[in-house]
């Protein structure tokens, strides 16, 4: 059983309230003095306790998608899948759809109501880096009357460790895609949905490291060219928009400042503005001081001509540690045409999932007014 398994989750459960009972119902027996008596109520005590932190922690990962996996959890997924071809066979490019599944919404069932949602693997053709991911289909995407047309995208990342699920199932990117473009606020939208962790567990910032993961390039370069060679996405500038939160907020700011012909648009929920040194990043910059200051979107704006692109940041007044950052950052932007900023900016939150859930409709509305189906 997996790791967001609802089996593990309710087994958790059980365990901790079976445990509690039985603590109540032995207490009596366990009261008495002698170092039996006392192990026993060390070890019942200890095994509830155990048992209710596993059910918390379970609850937490499947609400916010920490790790994927028990091997996620554990740092034991650095593997990264390589395809190599030795017949020159078209095997489906560097994107294999491995599985679909229905958008939970009414009529979902049917793709051309609901769309769909496929399961992905996605091989960069120039950096090799492999990734899985999440596509979301609009209902027109199906319809008879739109085949030949092509659909604007968005990438959507999540933080940092995150899941690429946690944006189905936690921050429901697809049914608010649905009901936006059901309601005629924004157009019908193709989804690109994963975690900018494309090297796990290595936080790479999504930088292109010095001798490691070409993780900018992958984003910048690899991703939409696969995306379009097996969806009818618009291939002009313009066609494409990044949207993240935390990490991936930072991550999509950058890609949108740093390619702007290839993201015509960048949201960032809750993002900060420079990528950190720490413990899961590792060093970087290999001493390079052009690619950290490059990191800096600061700086970046700064030194650099502004680039042609539209950027939305998000905050709250109160409990968001970005707060003066992104004010700092929205009065820097302002004089740097032709970039366009944008923000939305809430009376209280967190760095957390029912902010985004919050922010997210907006967000896409925003962005899909900016982008082309060209």
């Amino acid at each position: 059983m997996g790791l967001t398994s609802n089996k593990v989750l309710a087994l958790a459960v059980l365990s901790a309230v079976l445990l509690f009972i039985g603590t109540v119902w032995l207490w009596p027996r366990l009261a008495r003095r002698g170092w039996r008596a006392v192990g026993g109520r060390i070890g019942v005590l200890l095994a509830t306790q155990v048992a209710v932190f596993m059910s918390v922690g379970l609850a937490a990962n499947q609400a916010f998608g920490f790790y994927a996996s028990w091997a996620d959890l554990l740092g034991q997924e650095t593997g990264q899948g390589v395809v190599v071809d030795h017949d020159g066979a078209d095997t489906g490019g560097p994107l294999r759809v491995v599985d679909t599944q229905r958008v939970n919404v009414t009529g979902g069932a049917r793709p051309q109501v609901g769309g769909q949602i496929q399961k992905v693997e996605i091989v960069g053709r120039t950096t090799r880096i492999a990734s899985p991911a999440y596509v979301y289909l609009p209902p027109e995407y199906f319809q008879p009357e739109y085949r030949t047309r092509t659909f604007p995208a968005a990438v959507v990342l999540t933080g940092y460790p995150g899941t690429a699920e946690a944006l189905v199932k936690g921050l429901h990117f697809p049914q608010t895609a649905h009901s936006s473009a059901r309601d005629g606020k924004a157009q019908p939208m193709i989804l690109v949905m994963l975690r900018p962790t494309v090297a796990p567990p290595r936080d790479t910032e999504c930088v292109d490291v010095p001798g490691g993961p070409q993780t900018e390039s992958f984003f910048a370069r690899d991703l939409p060219d696969a995306v379009g060679h097996h969806y009818r996405v618009g291939r002009r500038p313009g066609s494409w928009g990044i949207i993240g939160d935390s990490t991936g907020g930072y991550c999509a700011l950058k890609l949108a400042v740093h390619h702007p012909r290839v993201y015509a648009a960048g949201a960032g929920l809750s993002p900060y503005y420079k990528a950190p040194i720490d413990a899961t990043t590792g060093d970087l910059f290999q001493g390079n001081r052009t690619l950290r200051n490059e990191a800096d979107l600061f700086w970046y704006l700064k030194h650099r001509p502004a680039p042609d692109t539209s950027l939305l940041v998000t905050s709250s007044r109160q409990g968001e540690t970005n707060y003066k950052a992104t004010l700092d950052f929205i009065e820097l932007v302002k004089g740097k045409r032709p970039t366009r900023i944008s923000s939305i900016i809430l009376d209280s939150g967190g760095h957390n999932f029912n902010t985004w859930r919050r922010e997210i409709p907006a967000t896409l509305q925003w962005i899909s007014g900016r982008l082309s189906d060209r």
